[in-house]
Protein backbone atom coordinates (compact mmCIF):
# COMPACT_ATOMS: atom_id res chain seq x y z
CA UNK A 1 0.00 0.00 0.00
CA UNK A 2 1.56 3.46 -0.63
CA UNK A 3 0.59 6.52 0.98
CA UNK A 4 -0.17 9.14 -1.45
CA UNK A 5 -2.90 11.70 -0.85
CA UNK A 6 -4.91 14.30 -2.32
CA UNK A 7 -2.23 16.56 -0.09
CA UNK A 8 0.25 18.57 -1.59
CA UNK A 9 3.56 18.12 0.48
CA UNK A 10 7.04 19.29 0.18
CA UNK A 11 8.74 16.49 -0.19
CA UNK A 12 9.62 12.82 -1.60
CA UNK A 13 5.96 12.68 -3.16
CA UNK A 14 7.29 10.48 -5.58
CA UNK A 15 8.36 7.88 -3.75
CA UNK A 16 6.51 4.87 -2.85
CA UNK A 17 6.51 1.96 -0.49
CA UNK A 18 4.86 -0.86 0.17
CA UNK A 19 3.38 -3.12 2.82
CA UNK A 20 3.68 -1.94 6.28
CA UNK A 21 7.57 -1.05 6.17
CA UNK A 22 8.04 2.45 7.13
CA UNK A 23 10.24 4.56 5.08
CA UNK A 24 13.87 5.10 5.71
CA UNK A 25 13.80 8.40 6.88
CA UNK A 26 11.78 9.77 9.60
CA UNK A 27 9.08 12.64 9.09
CA UNK A 28 6.67 14.29 11.47
CA UNK A 29 4.05 13.88 8.80
CA UNK A 30 2.56 10.10 9.79
CA UNK A 31 0.47 7.63 7.99
CA UNK A 32 -2.10 5.69 9.57
CA UNK A 33 -3.95 2.54 8.27
CA UNK A 34 -6.60 0.08 8.78
CA UNK A 35 -8.82 3.20 10.94
CA UNK A 36 -12.27 2.21 11.55
CA UNK A 37 -14.96 3.43 9.96
CA UNK A 38 -16.80 5.31 12.92
CA UNK A 39 -13.80 6.57 14.45
CA UNK A 40 -13.16 10.06 14.99
CA UNK A 41 -11.28 13.07 14.50
CA UNK A 42 -10.74 13.47 17.98
CA UNK A 43 -9.73 9.98 18.58
CA UNK A 44 -7.13 9.51 16.15
CA UNK A 45 -5.52 12.59 17.54
CA UNK A 46 -5.62 11.24 20.64
CA UNK A 47 -2.89 8.91 19.31
CA UNK A 48 -0.40 11.74 19.38
CA UNK A 49 -1.38 13.84 22.28
CA UNK A 50 0.68 12.18 24.37
CA UNK A 51 3.85 12.37 22.08
CA UNK A 52 3.75 16.18 21.83
CA UNK A 53 1.01 18.62 19.50
CA UNK A 54 -0.58 18.05 16.91
CA UNK A 55 -0.25 20.19 14.20
CA UNK A 56 -2.49 19.11 11.33
CA UNK A 57 -5.11 16.19 10.66
CA UNK A 58 -5.97 14.29 6.93
CA UNK A 59 -8.97 11.35 7.08
CA UNK A 60 -9.41 9.32 4.14
CA UNK A 61 -12.11 7.53 5.50
CA UNK A 62 -13.13 5.75 2.20
CA UNK A 63 -9.53 4.34 2.34
CA UNK A 64 -9.81 3.37 6.47
CA UNK A 65 -6.57 6.17 6.51
CA UNK A 66 -5.47 8.96 8.35
CA UNK A 67 -2.26 11.22 8.19
CA UNK A 68 -1.18 12.75 11.24
CA UNK A 69 1.42 15.86 11.62
CA UNK A 70 3.13 16.40 15.05
CA UNK A 71 4.65 19.60 15.38
CA UNK A 72 8.14 18.47 15.49
CA UNK A 73 9.87 15.46 13.72
CA UNK A 74 11.05 14.60 17.59
CA UNK A 75 7.68 13.84 18.48
CA UNK A 76 7.15 11.72 15.69
CA UNK A 77 10.15 9.82 16.07
CA UNK A 78 9.04 8.77 19.90
CA UNK A 79 5.12 7.93 19.33
CA UNK A 80 6.84 5.81 15.96
CA UNK A 81 9.11 4.14 18.39
CA UNK A 82 6.42 3.57 20.97
CA UNK A 83 3.75 2.21 18.57
CA UNK A 84 5.78 -0.10 16.77
CA UNK A 85 5.95 -3.22 19.53
CA UNK A 86 2.88 -1.70 21.20
CA UNK A 87 -0.08 -1.61 18.34
CA UNK A 88 -2.28 0.82 19.24
CA UNK A 89 -6.36 -0.12 18.99
CA UNK A 90 -9.14 2.23 18.20
CA UNK A 91 -12.50 1.16 19.16
CA UNK A 92 -10.89 -1.94 19.85
CA UNK A 93 -8.97 -2.63 15.78
CA UNK A 94 -5.41 -2.42 15.58
CA UNK A 95 -4.00 0.67 13.47
CA UNK A 96 -0.68 0.89 11.65
CA UNK A 97 1.42 3.87 12.46
CA UNK A 98 4.83 4.75 9.91
CA UNK A 99 6.64 7.62 8.70
CA UNK A 100 4.93 9.35 5.24
CA UNK A 101 6.73 10.04 2.42
CA UNK A 102 5.43 13.41 2.97
CA UNK A 103 7.29 16.22 4.89
CA UNK A 104 4.22 18.20 5.69
CA UNK A 105 0.55 18.21 5.08
CA UNK A 106 -1.16 21.63 3.20
CA UNK A 107 -4.94 20.65 4.07
CA UNK A 108 -5.97 24.40 3.18
CA UNK A 109 -8.08 24.00 -0.05
CA UNK A 110 -9.64 20.25 0.76
CA UNK A 111 -12.97 19.43 1.51
CA UNK A 112 -14.07 18.00 4.42
CA UNK A 113 -11.45 19.92 6.62
CA UNK A 114 -13.65 21.54 9.18
CA UNK A 115 -13.90 18.24 11.59
CA UNK A 116 -10.77 17.56 11.24
CA UNK A 117 -9.91 21.76 12.04
CA UNK A 118 -12.59 22.06 14.94
CA UNK A 119 -11.13 18.65 16.61
CA UNK A 120 -7.47 20.03 16.24
CA UNK A 121 -8.98 23.66 18.05
CA UNK A 122 -10.39 22.28 20.69
CA UNK A 123 -7.22 20.03 21.44
CA UNK A 124 -4.73 23.40 21.05
CA UNK A 125 -7.22 24.79 23.67
CA UNK A 126 -6.73 22.61 26.39
CA UNK A 127 -3.09 22.14 25.72
CA UNK A 128 -2.22 25.84 26.15
CA UNK A 129 -3.86 25.85 29.13
CA UNK A 130 -7.23 27.49 28.12
CA UNK A 131 -9.51 24.52 29.84
CA UNK A 132 -13.06 25.74 28.87
CA UNK A 133 -14.95 23.71 26.51
CA UNK A 134 -14.81 25.23 23.21
CA UNK A 135 -17.72 26.00 20.71
CA UNK A 136 -14.86 23.83 18.01
CA UNK A 137 -14.97 20.62 20.29
CA UNK A 138 -18.67 20.82 20.83
CA UNK A 139 -18.82 21.44 16.77
CA UNK A 140 -16.45 18.09 16.35
CA UNK A 141 -19.01 16.55 18.60
CA UNK A 142 -16.81 14.64 20.82
CA UNK A 143 -17.67 15.67 23.92
CA UNK A 144 -21.08 13.57 25.08
CA UNK A 145 -23.41 15.81 27.24
CA UNK A 146 -24.12 14.32 30.76
CA UNK A 147 -20.18 13.03 30.79
CA UNK A 148 -18.42 14.61 34.16
CA UNK A 149 -15.21 15.09 35.64
CA UNK A 150 -14.75 12.01 37.38
CA UNK A 151 -13.39 8.55 35.82
CA UNK A 152 -13.83 5.26 37.13
CA UNK A 153 -10.28 2.83 36.55
CA UNK A 154 -10.14 -0.90 36.66
CA UNK A 155 -6.75 -2.70 36.28
CA UNK A 156 -6.51 -5.97 34.97
CA UNK A 157 -3.79 -8.27 34.52
CA UNK A 158 -1.96 -6.66 37.55
CA UNK A 159 0.96 -8.68 37.04
CA UNK A 160 3.29 -5.00 38.77
CA UNK A 161 2.47 -3.20 41.67
CA UNK A 162 1.03 -0.08 40.42
CA UNK A 163 0.58 3.26 42.62
CA UNK A 164 -1.46 5.94 43.26
CA UNK A 165 1.84 8.28 42.59
CA UNK A 166 2.20 6.17 39.04
CA UNK A 167 -1.52 6.81 37.89
CA UNK A 168 -1.33 10.68 39.32
CA UNK A 169 1.68 10.83 36.62
CA UNK A 170 -0.06 9.36 34.03
CA UNK A 171 -3.60 11.23 33.97
CA UNK A 172 -2.01 14.47 34.86
CA UNK A 173 -0.66 14.27 30.94
CA UNK A 174 -4.32 15.53 30.22
CA UNK A 175 -4.65 17.94 32.91
CA UNK A 176 -5.18 19.25 36.37
CA UNK A 177 -6.04 16.30 38.59
CA UNK A 178 -7.94 17.56 41.73
CA UNK A 179 -8.58 13.69 43.31
CA UNK A 180 -7.84 10.24 43.49
CA UNK A 181 -9.15 7.18 45.50
CA UNK A 182 -7.42 3.76 45.05
CA UNK A 183 -9.37 0.76 46.16
CA UNK A 184 -9.85 -3.08 45.51
CA UNK A 185 -13.43 -4.43 44.94
CA UNK A 186 -14.36 -7.83 43.46
CA UNK A 187 -10.92 -8.70 43.81
CA UNK A 188 -9.57 -5.86 41.25
CA UNK A 189 -7.58 -2.77 41.86
CA UNK A 190 -9.76 0.39 40.42
CA UNK A 191 -9.10 4.00 40.88
CA UNK A 192 -12.17 6.91 41.03
CA UNK A 193 -9.99 10.16 39.61
CA UNK A 194 -11.37 13.74 39.40
CA UNK A 195 -10.30 16.62 36.38
CA UNK A 196 -10.79 19.83 37.37
CA UNK A 197 -12.95 19.86 33.79
CA UNK A 198 -14.77 17.05 31.88
CA UNK A 199 -12.56 17.66 28.54
CA UNK A 200 -9.84 16.22 30.48
CA UNK A 201 -11.61 13.29 31.87
CA UNK A 202 -12.59 12.93 28.02
CA UNK A 203 -9.15 12.94 26.97
CA UNK A 204 -7.99 10.82 29.41
CA UNK A 205 -10.08 8.08 28.54
CA UNK A 206 -10.03 8.36 24.31
CA UNK A 207 -6.00 8.39 25.35
CA UNK A 208 -6.10 5.54 28.15
CA UNK A 209 -9.01 3.28 27.89
CA UNK A 210 -7.56 -0.36 27.05
CA UNK A 211 -3.95 0.43 26.97
CA UNK A 212 -1.48 -1.94 28.74
CA UNK A 213 0.88 0.15 31.41
CA UNK A 214 3.19 -2.32 31.33
CA UNK A 215 3.80 -4.99 28.22
CA UNK A 216 1.25 -7.41 28.13
CA UNK A 217 -0.34 -6.40 31.35
CA UNK A 218 -1.66 -3.85 34.25
CA UNK A 219 -4.34 -2.90 31.60
CA UNK A 220 -6.23 -0.15 32.23
CA UNK A 221 -10.34 0.34 31.75
CA UNK A 222 -11.39 3.85 31.85
CA UNK A 223 -14.70 5.06 32.08
CA UNK A 224 -16.79 8.10 33.39
CA UNK A 225 -17.91 7.32 36.93
CA UNK A 226 -21.66 8.65 37.63
CA UNK A 227 -20.00 10.72 40.88
CA UNK A 228 -19.58 14.27 40.13
CA UNK A 229 -17.00 15.08 42.54
CA UNK A 230 -15.45 12.74 45.36
CA UNK A 231 -14.82 12.93 49.24
CA UNK A 232 -11.15 12.54 50.47
CA UNK A 233 -10.61 12.29 54.50
CA UNK A 234 -6.99 11.70 54.08
CA UNK A 235 -3.80 11.99 51.99
CA UNK A 236 -2.14 9.07 51.69
CA UNK A 237 -1.11 6.04 50.03
CA UNK A 238 -4.67 5.17 48.79
CA UNK A 239 -6.00 8.34 48.73
CA UNK A 240 -5.58 12.07 48.06
CA UNK A 241 -7.04 15.73 47.58
CA UNK A 242 -4.61 17.58 45.77
CA UNK A 243 -6.64 20.71 46.56
CA UNK A 244 -6.34 20.26 50.42
CA UNK A 245 -2.61 19.48 51.84
CA UNK A 246 -3.52 19.87 55.34
CA UNK A 247 -5.51 16.45 55.21
CA UNK A 248 -4.54 13.94 58.09
CA UNK A 249 -2.52 10.89 56.26
CA UNK A 250 -5.31 8.77 58.19
CA UNK A 251 -4.62 5.49 60.96
CA UNK A 252 -1.54 4.18 60.35
CA UNK A 253 -1.12 5.19 56.56
CA UNK A 254 1.94 6.75 55.32
CA UNK A 255 1.33 10.48 54.92
CA UNK A 256 1.76 11.82 51.80
CA UNK A 257 4.98 11.85 49.82
CA UNK A 258 7.48 15.16 51.17
CA UNK A 259 8.56 15.30 47.15
CA UNK A 260 5.10 15.73 46.09
CA UNK A 261 3.78 18.86 49.11
CA UNK A 262 7.42 20.40 47.87
CA UNK A 263 6.28 20.50 44.60
CA UNK A 264 3.10 21.98 45.20
CA UNK A 265 4.23 24.21 47.69
CA UNK A 266 2.61 24.96 50.94
CA UNK A 267 -0.06 27.74 49.85
CA UNK A 268 -2.25 24.78 48.60
CA UNK A 269 -2.01 23.49 44.85
CA UNK A 270 -0.61 25.52 41.79
CA UNK A 271 -2.07 24.28 38.55
CA UNK A 272 1.01 24.88 35.75
CA UNK A 273 -0.07 25.85 32.18
CA UNK A 274 -0.71 22.68 30.32
CA UNK A 275 3.03 22.55 28.56
CA UNK A 276 4.37 22.32 32.23
CA UNK A 277 6.17 25.67 31.99
CA UNK A 278 6.51 25.72 35.85
CA UNK A 279 5.35 24.63 39.11
CA UNK A 280 4.68 20.74 39.29
CA UNK A 281 5.63 19.30 36.11
CA UNK A 282 2.90 17.33 34.29
CA UNK A 283 3.14 13.65 33.40
CA UNK A 284 4.87 13.83 29.78
CA UNK A 285 8.76 15.37 30.82
CA UNK A 286 8.46 18.28 28.71
CA UNK A 287 12.03 19.98 27.81
CA UNK A 288 10.52 23.17 30.42
CA UNK A 289 9.37 20.86 32.88
CA UNK A 290 10.32 21.23 36.25
CA UNK A 291 12.23 18.13 36.30
CA UNK A 292 11.43 15.36 38.13
CA UNK A 293 13.35 12.25 38.10
CA UNK A 294 12.11 9.77 35.22
CA UNK A 295 11.90 6.32 35.70
CA UNK A 296 11.95 3.75 32.32
CA UNK A 297 9.07 1.30 31.95
CA UNK A 298 8.66 -1.15 29.65
CA UNK A 299 6.02 -0.59 26.66
CA UNK A 300 2.89 0.66 26.76
CA UNK A 301 2.28 3.40 28.53
CA UNK A 302 5.50 4.99 29.65
CA UNK A 303 5.59 6.71 26.34
CA UNK A 304 2.94 8.87 28.01
CA UNK A 305 5.73 10.42 29.59
CA UNK A 306 8.03 10.41 26.99
CA UNK A 307 10.93 13.46 27.87
CA UNK A 308 10.24 14.91 24.14
CA UNK A 309 14.17 16.69 24.28
CA UNK A 310 15.29 12.81 23.99
CA UNK A 311 15.00 12.00 19.93
CA UNK A 312 15.79 7.93 21.21
CA UNK A 313 12.52 7.64 22.06
CA UNK A 314 13.15 6.02 25.18
CA UNK A 315 10.33 5.65 26.94
CA UNK A 316 10.39 7.31 30.61
CA UNK A 317 7.38 8.04 33.14
CA UNK A 318 8.49 10.59 35.96
CA UNK A 319 8.38 9.39 39.23
CA UNK A 320 7.62 10.85 42.66
CA UNK A 321 9.63 8.76 44.38
CA UNK A 322 12.89 9.25 42.92
CA UNK A 323 13.64 5.88 41.32
CA UNK A 324 16.18 6.32 38.12
CA UNK A 325 15.19 6.23 34.72
CA UNK A 326 17.63 3.58 34.34
CA UNK A 327 18.11 -0.29 33.56
CA UNK A 328 21.21 -0.77 34.27
CA UNK A 329 22.23 -2.11 38.07
CA UNK A 330 26.03 -1.65 40.10
CA UNK A 331 26.35 -4.74 41.73
CA UNK A 332 29.26 -4.32 44.81
CA UNK A 333 30.91 -6.61 47.65
CA UNK A 334 30.90 -10.04 44.99
CA UNK A 335 33.63 -12.42 45.85
CA UNK A 336 35.77 -12.19 43.53
CA UNK A 337 37.21 -15.47 43.63
CA UNK A 338 33.52 -16.98 42.88
CA UNK A 339 32.04 -14.68 40.77
CA UNK A 340 31.21 -14.80 36.73
CA UNK A 341 29.20 -13.41 34.62
CA UNK A 342 27.52 -16.54 33.80
CA UNK A 343 26.39 -16.58 37.56
CA UNK A 344 25.27 -12.73 37.38
CA UNK A 345 23.18 -13.04 34.44
CA UNK A 346 22.05 -16.91 35.89
CA UNK A 347 20.67 -14.67 39.65
CA UNK A 348 19.78 -11.66 38.28
CA UNK A 349 17.58 -13.40 35.38
CA UNK A 350 15.38 -14.58 37.50
CA UNK A 351 13.66 -11.34 38.00
CA UNK A 352 14.25 -9.94 34.35
CA UNK A 353 15.90 -10.56 31.18
CA UNK A 354 19.58 -9.75 31.62
CA UNK A 355 20.82 -7.85 27.91
CA UNK A 356 24.75 -7.22 29.56
CA UNK A 357 27.05 -7.79 32.33
CA UNK A 358 30.51 -6.87 32.97
CA UNK A 359 32.42 -7.19 36.34
CA UNK A 360 35.05 -4.83 36.44
CA UNK A 361 38.54 -5.92 36.09
CA UNK A 362 40.52 -3.56 38.48
CA UNK A 363 37.77 -3.96 40.75
CA UNK A 364 36.40 -7.39 40.59
CA UNK A 365 34.27 -7.36 43.51
CA UNK A 366 31.75 -4.44 41.70
CA UNK A 367 30.04 -5.54 38.65
CA UNK A 368 27.45 -3.69 35.84
CA UNK A 369 24.20 -5.85 35.33
CA UNK A 370 22.13 -4.12 32.65
CA UNK A 371 18.48 -5.55 32.36
CA UNK A 372 15.60 -5.17 29.79
CA UNK A 373 14.09 -2.21 31.15
CA UNK A 374 13.76 -0.30 34.99
CA UNK A 375 10.97 -2.32 36.20
CA UNK A 376 12.95 -5.26 36.20
CA UNK A 377 15.99 -3.83 37.54
CA UNK A 378 14.05 -2.61 40.15
CA UNK A 379 12.83 -6.24 40.65
CA UNK A 380 16.59 -7.24 40.96
CA UNK A 381 17.25 -4.78 43.52
CA UNK A 382 14.08 -5.58 45.54
CA UNK A 383 14.82 -8.97 46.06
CA UNK A 384 18.42 -9.34 45.71
CA UNK A 385 20.25 -6.47 47.38
CA UNK A 386 21.83 -7.75 51.02
CA UNK A 387 21.39 -11.22 49.82
CA UNK A 388 24.50 -13.63 50.35
CA UNK A 389 25.83 -14.73 47.82
CA UNK A 390 29.36 -17.01 47.91
CA UNK A 391 29.71 -15.62 51.72
CA UNK A 392 29.71 -11.87 50.89
CA UNK A 393 26.40 -9.50 51.07
CA UNK A 394 25.57 -8.65 47.48
CA UNK A 395 24.69 -4.80 47.31
CA UNK A 396 22.89 -3.62 43.58
CA UNK A 397 21.54 -0.08 43.69
CA UNK A 398 21.16 1.53 40.37
CA UNK A 399 24.14 2.88 38.39
CA UNK A 400 24.67 6.37 36.81
CA UNK A 401 25.39 4.25 33.27
CA UNK A 402 22.75 4.46 31.01
CA UNK A 403 24.09 0.99 29.21
CA UNK A 404 27.06 -1.75 29.54
CA UNK A 405 29.44 -0.99 26.70
CA UNK A 406 30.81 -3.74 25.10
CA UNK A 407 35.08 -3.97 24.89
CA UNK A 408 36.17 -2.36 21.46
CA UNK A 409 37.75 -5.02 18.93
CA UNK A 410 41.31 -5.85 19.93
CA UNK A 411 40.48 -4.43 23.34
CA UNK A 412 41.69 -7.10 26.00
CA UNK A 413 39.03 -7.97 28.47
CA UNK A 414 39.59 -11.07 29.76
CA UNK A 415 36.13 -12.41 29.18
CA UNK A 416 34.46 -9.90 31.91
CA UNK A 417 31.87 -8.51 29.55
CA UNK A 418 29.39 -10.71 28.17
CA UNK A 419 26.52 -9.68 26.13
CA UNK A 420 23.28 -11.98 26.54
CA UNK A 421 21.08 -10.06 24.65
CA UNK A 422 19.88 -12.22 22.29
CA UNK A 423 20.11 -15.60 24.79
CA UNK A 424 17.77 -18.28 24.70
CA UNK A 425 17.23 -18.94 28.76
CA UNK A 426 15.99 -15.15 29.50
CA UNK A 427 12.62 -16.13 31.11
CA UNK A 428 10.54 -13.11 30.26
CA UNK A 429 10.49 -12.04 27.05
CA UNK A 430 7.32 -13.56 25.87
CA UNK A 431 4.31 -11.01 26.48
CA UNK A 432 2.20 -12.19 29.01
CA UNK A 433 3.99 -15.03 30.22
CA UNK A 434 3.54 -16.88 33.26
CA UNK A 435 6.91 -16.27 34.99
CA UNK A 436 5.54 -12.74 35.34
CA UNK A 437 3.24 -14.40 38.08
CA UNK A 438 5.98 -16.41 39.50
CA UNK A 439 8.67 -13.90 40.81
CA UNK A 440 9.51 -15.13 44.41
CA UNK A 441 12.62 -13.89 46.39
CA UNK A 442 15.49 -16.17 46.79
CA UNK A 443 14.42 -19.10 49.01
CA UNK A 444 15.63 -22.19 50.56
CA UNK A 445 12.96 -24.15 48.68
CA UNK A 446 13.15 -24.15 44.73
CA UNK A 447 10.90 -25.01 42.12
CA UNK A 448 12.67 -27.49 39.48
CA UNK A 449 10.48 -28.28 36.33
CA UNK A 450 11.17 -29.71 32.66
CA UNK A 451 12.40 -32.95 34.29
CA UNK A 452 12.64 -35.90 31.94
CA UNK A 453 10.64 -39.33 33.17
CA UNK A 454 13.84 -41.20 33.36
CA UNK A 455 15.14 -38.55 35.85
CA UNK A 456 14.63 -40.05 39.53
CA UNK A 457 14.55 -38.37 43.37
CA UNK A 458 18.14 -39.88 43.79
CA UNK A 459 19.08 -38.33 40.52
CA UNK A 460 18.02 -34.98 41.64
CA UNK A 461 19.06 -35.34 45.38
CA UNK A 462 22.58 -36.61 43.98
CA UNK A 463 22.56 -33.50 41.64
CA UNK A 464 22.07 -31.39 44.12
CA UNK A 465 24.15 -32.36 46.99
CA UNK A 466 27.25 -32.22 44.03
CA UNK A 467 27.32 -28.46 44.47
CA UNK A 468 27.56 -28.48 47.76
CA UNK A 469 23.85 -28.29 49.09
CA UNK A 470 22.43 -30.06 51.69
CA UNK A 471 19.26 -31.78 50.99
CA UNK A 472 16.63 -31.26 53.55
CA UNK A 473 13.42 -32.42 51.97
CA UNK A 474 12.03 -33.29 48.05
CA UNK A 475 8.84 -33.73 46.75
CA UNK A 476 8.00 -34.40 42.88
CA UNK A 477 4.23 -32.63 42.11
CA UNK A 478 1.30 -35.27 42.24
CA UNK A 479 -0.17 -34.23 38.74
CA UNK A 480 3.21 -33.63 37.43
CA UNK A 481 5.93 -35.89 37.53
CA UNK A 482 8.13 -33.39 35.04
CA UNK A 483 7.98 -30.92 38.37
CA UNK A 484 9.08 -30.86 42.00
CA UNK A 485 10.32 -28.75 44.86
CA UNK A 486 13.69 -29.17 46.52
CA UNK A 487 14.50 -27.94 49.50
CA UNK A 488 18.03 -26.90 50.56
CA UNK A 489 20.08 -26.33 53.93
CA UNK A 490 19.94 -22.21 53.58
CA UNK A 491 19.12 -19.64 51.28
CA UNK A 492 22.73 -18.96 49.89
CA UNK A 493 22.88 -22.88 49.18
CA UNK A 494 19.70 -22.54 47.10
CA UNK A 495 21.48 -19.17 44.98
CA UNK A 496 24.49 -21.34 44.72
CA UNK A 497 22.46 -24.44 43.32
CA UNK A 498 20.10 -22.43 41.09
CA UNK A 499 23.38 -20.44 39.53
CA UNK A 500 24.50 -23.63 38.88
CA UNK A 501 21.76 -26.06 37.98
CA UNK A 502 19.33 -23.82 36.16
CA UNK A 503 19.20 -24.96 32.51
CA UNK A 504 21.52 -28.37 33.30
CA UNK A 505 20.97 -30.86 30.74
CA UNK A 506 19.46 -33.83 31.28
CA UNK A 507 20.10 -35.00 27.54
CA UNK A 508 16.48 -35.73 25.98
CA UNK A 509 16.48 -32.82 25.13
CA UNK A 510 15.81 -31.39 28.57
CA UNK A 511 17.12 -28.57 30.31
CA UNK A 512 16.33 -28.27 34.14
CA UNK A 513 14.30 -24.96 35.17
CA UNK A 514 14.95 -23.32 38.23
CA UNK A 515 13.29 -20.69 40.24
CA UNK A 516 13.04 -19.94 43.73
CA UNK A 517 9.43 -21.25 45.41
CA UNK A 518 7.20 -19.39 47.84
CA UNK A 519 6.21 -22.64 48.92
CA UNK A 520 7.77 -24.99 51.51
CA UNK A 521 8.13 -28.35 52.09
Amino acid sequence: MNNSTPATANGNDNKKFKGSRSPCSPSRVLHLRQIPNDVTEAEVISLGLPFGKVTNLLMLKGKSQAFLEMASEEAAVTMVNYYTPVTPLLRSQPVYIQYSNHRELKTDNLPNQARAQAALQAVNAVQSGGLAITSALAAEGGLLTGQGSVLRIIVENLFYPVTLEMLYQLFSKFGPVLKIITFTKNNQFQTLLQYADPINAYYAKMALDGQNIYNACCTLRVDFSKLTSLKVKYNNDKSRDFTRLDLPPGDGQPAMDSTISTAFGTHGIMFPPYAGTSGFAPAVGFPHGAGLSVPALPGALGSLAVNTSAASGRITIPSVTGVPGNSVLLVSNLNPEAITPHGLFILFGVYGDVHRVKIMFKKKENALVQMADAIQAQLAISNLNGQRLYGKILHATFSKHQTVQLPREGQEDHGLTKDYSNSPLHRFKKPGSKNFQNIFPPSATLHLSNIPPSVTVDDLKNLFAGTGSTVKAFRFFQKDCKMALIQLGSVEEAVHALIELHNHDFGENHHLRVSFSKSTI
